[in-house]
């Protein structure tokens, strides 16, 4: 047996260049990577490094456009030039992958039960193994109780729309894990998870390591999980690995100077002490008091209150965090306030306007007032409009501008601001990376220079360096602007960087509330002491400690 054959991943000479119309474009040049069973291999990089390309070139996830040369050996298998019956063979049973975006990665027409269990009878049937739809399904029971899902024997029957962000994200995670495969590729596997839900899909992922010594090739920007789970990380810088070394090595002594300024941008729980300077007394941009929201049953169901109970303000020039873990009602509460969820008790005004009994005419007008940025940020662009269409739409929408290219100025400027190239503005959202979606996203939001901002994970998705870049933008746009916002959000080094004042949501109630540096520095609930021991930190020296106290 030569070497490439006791790799589970050998990649050599790999190269990746898509067509696109303004010519070809170089995203992977030339990089060597090996992945060794039951080795965890973290890939890290900011937006646009080749990181999530030399991961789906491995499954040939690539699209037409893509020309891919060199060698991509999966278990003795070379993947460069497979056919797509072998390729279909491959995928599932050899390697799974998690993928960014859970939401496009699930098909909205049937349930998550059907999903799963149509891929493990696809497999079964190639296989010559007969698999029943009694038993496909109570194994899709059984690995959405293992990742996590509340209620799996009633939830498999439900869609993916009636599950949190996290709860999705959890559900791909059970899609990849369903058939033992022998190589996970995970692209960005808790990007929208809250702390104490990462720390058990990254217990999850290290059980499928140890125990059946699955390779686990894991893209992300989040360097407290690359400090927990990752055995080596190799570090890529426009299409080229530029350093790979054991995560105790690199951390502790990165030779790279990209390395080095990546490492440098981390955020860290460091209970900065941001007070409010603004008016107190002023009348709150938002004020919730006995805030209920109540989703209806359907189909024998009972409802189901997402939100009770809840009372706060957001003052004028104020920063508020909401956090909590998935399916605790924080998305809930930012969609209500933009009126796109109903509220069914208590009371809410936003910018003067009571949304309880809301009429859409009526608060039409208070929308040009109102910027939101999504979770997700490639189901909320059109996929038809190039980037400065998308941005410019606002624009247009309230007559700020006639067209999409009156406002072109405009978009230029925003794009500028968010750390994109102008000419980014004619690509379409698919010819960007996850976080490039994620920054046109937020430049689109603050388009209408809105008094009130709905940030709705708006760094989830960026590496440390972008997201560093993109926090600064945010705090110093704010600062000068002045308007108010909601920063909903699971990573607590965010909230501490940026907001005043911090509301921790439990199961739809408050646990606490307060202002920053008090929740973060002298928790009083429980639940809030809980997401601070779950805080990935990136240090592995640390992180070795605290896998050793939890055994």
């Amino acid at each position: 047996m030569n070497a490439t054959e006791q790799l589970a991943v050998s990649i050599r000479d790999l190269r990746i260049t898509f067509a696109t119309d303004g010519g070809d474009v170089a995203a992977v040049k030339g990089i060597d990577l090996d992945v060794r069973p039951g080795e965890v291999l973290a890939v890290v990089g900011e937006s646009g490094s080749g990181k999530t390309v030399t991961a789906r070139s491995i499954l040939g996830l690539l699209p037409e456009t893509a020309r891919v040369e060199g060698a991509v050996v999966l278990n003795g298998t070379d993947m460069v030039g497979l056919s797509p019956a072998k390729l279909r063979a491959m995928r599932g049973s050899e390697a799974a992958m998690i993928f960014q975006e859970p939401m496009t990665a699930l098909n909205p027409v049937y349930t998550v039960g059907w999903q799963i269990a149509e891929g493990l009878r696809a497999h079964a049937a190639s296989g010559q193994r007969r698999l029943s739809r009694r038993q496909a399904r109570e194994k899709a029971i059984d690995i959405l109780r293992r990742v996590g899902i509340p209620e799996p024997e009633k939830r498999v029957d439900d869609y993916p729309h009636q599950f949190s962000g996290g709860q999705k994200q959890r559900i791909v995670i059970a899609q990849a894990l369903a058939l033992d495969p022998a190589v996970i590729i995970a692209d960005e596997p808790t990007t929208a998870l809250d702390v104490t839900v990462q720390a058990e899909i990254l217990d999850l992922l290290r059980l499928a390591r140890d125990e059946f010594g699955t390779a686990i090739v894991l893209i992300t920007h989040n360097m407290g999980v690359v400090a927990d789970l990752a055995d080596r990380v190799a570090v890529m810088y426009l299409g080229d690995i530029v350093e790979t070394a054991p995560v105790r090595e690199l951390f502790a002594a990165p030779q790279h100077d990209y390395t080095q300024r990546l490492l440098g941008a981390v955020p860290r729980l460091e209970v900065a002490d941001r007070r409010f300077t603004g008016d107190a007394d002023a009348e709150p941009i938002v004020a919730a008091r006995g805030l209920e929201i109540e989703y209806p049953g359907r189909l024998g169901r009972k409802a189901f209150k997402a939100v009770q109970a809840v009372d706060f303000d957001i003052r004028p020039g104020e920063v508020l965090g909401l956090v909590g873990e998935s399916g605790s009602g924080k998305t809930t509460i930012g969609r209500a306030i933009a009126g796109l969820a109903p509220v069914t008790g208590g009371s809410l005004r936003v910018l003067g306007q009571e949304m309880l009994g809301m009429r859409e005419r009526e608060f039409r007008a208070k929308r040009r007032e109102l910027g939101f940025v999504f979770q997700d940020p490639a189901s909320s662009f059109n996929p038809l409009l190039t980037i400065a269409q998308c941005v410019a739409e606002p624009l247009v929408v309230h007559g700020v501008a006639k067209s999409a290219s009156d406002a072109r100025d405009r978009v230029d400027e925003l794009l500028e601001a968010v750390q994109l190239p102008k000419d980014f503005g004619d690509r379409f959202p698919h010819e960007l990376s996850g976080g490039q979606r994620q920054r046109a996203s937020l430049a689109r939001a603050l388009a209408l220079d809105p008094k009130l901002l709905i940030a709705d994970e708006p760094t989830s998705a960026l590496d440390v360096s972008v997201q560093a870049r993109v926090l600064d933008l945010f705090t110093e746009l704010q600062e000068r602007f002045g308007f108010a916002a909601l920063f909903i959000t699971h990573d607590l080094a965010v909230v501490d960087l940026l907001a005043h004042r911090v509301v921790v949501l439990h199961q739809g109630r408050i646990a606490e509330q307060g202002e920053t540096a008090q929740v973060l520095g002298a928790p009083q609930a429980d639940y809030t002491r809980r997401l601070i021991a779950s805080l990935p930190v990136p240090d592995p020296v640390e992180q070795a400690a605290r896998r050793a106290a939890r055994g």
